[in-house]
């Protein structure tokens, strides 16, 4: 997270990720799935299930993944 930004709702899901990402590598992607819901649903963000396992995928891994959201 870049310390001079505004902390966000989003800015919570970023921290989520990036924990996730140094703990859950080597996990099935099927138990990251639930952990990344989780926290998308405290940051108000709708990803989509394939979203989600897209994610847990790259996590499960250990692939370099960009995490992009666009806010509607």
């Amino acid at each position: 997270m870049n310390m001079n930004a505004t902390p966000t709702p989003y800015t919570g899901y970023e921290d989520a990720f990036a924990s996730l990402a140094a703990t859950q590598r080597g996990r099935p992607p099927a138990s990251v799935v639930p952990l990344l819901r989780r926290a998308a649903n405290r940051a108000l963000l709708e990803f989509t299930e394939n979203d989600l396992q897209e994610q847990a995928a790259a996590i499960s891994s250990g692939a370099l993944y960009g995490l992009r959201v666009a806010v509607n």
